[in-house]
């Protein structure tokens, strides 16, 4: 079974995938799927306001090529990379929870020093592939504040379910959790 959805003018067939609590969600993947991620990267640099973002945060790993192409489209040399493991480089940075819908258990992102030192004083749009409950994004907004950026966008390629309704966020397209 799949769900189709327009992401702006490309038209995509996600796999319907279930969940551990009994819904099914449709599976979004940008991994290695270059013409897509390239596509939503160029769709979402037109919704962005450039002149209120100085650097861009996104969580390892979906969002990690979207952030790379949008930061290379807006001519932004680095951004910032929240991990989902403390690697030794990353003894003095900072961490925060998140619960997600597509992760059993709740989950910790870890910011390298180097990465927080990006986000000290400066404006920062929080991009993830999907936001669904907002786990993952709220600790991602966390993050940034005790960095000492202050977030001043929230963007993803796909709105899931009650996020769609949220005024909040800047979206390419919606789907519902199934």
């Amino acid at each position: 079974m799949t769900y189709k959805v327009d992401i702006c003018g490309r038209i995509e067939e996600l796999p319907v995938l279930p969940l551990p609590s009994g819904e099914k969600i449709a599976f979004f993947n940008l991994h290695g799927n270059v013409p897509l991620t390239e596509h939503c990267a160029a769709k979402m640099a037109e919704r962005l306001d450039r002149s209120r973002t100085d650097v861009l945060i996104t969580a390892e790993s979906k969002g990690l090529q979207l952030t790379h192409c949008l930061a290379r489209i807006l001519g932004m040399d680095f951004y910032a990379v929240a991990r989902k493991s403390k690697k030794l480089y990353m003894q003095d940075g900072i961490s925060a929870t998140a619960r997600s819908i597509t992760t059993a258990g709740a989950q910790t992102l870890y910011l390298s020093a180097h990465d927080a030192a990006l986000l000290r004083g400066k404006r920062v749009a929080v991009i993830d592939d999907v936001i669904s409950t907002g786990g993952s994004l709220s600790a991602l907004e966390t993050l940034v504040e005790t960095a000492g950026g202050t977030v001043t966008e929230k963007a993803c390629v796909l709105a899931e379910g009650d996020a769609a309704k949220r005024d909040d966020i800047i979206f390419l397209a919606s789907i519902p959790i199934l």
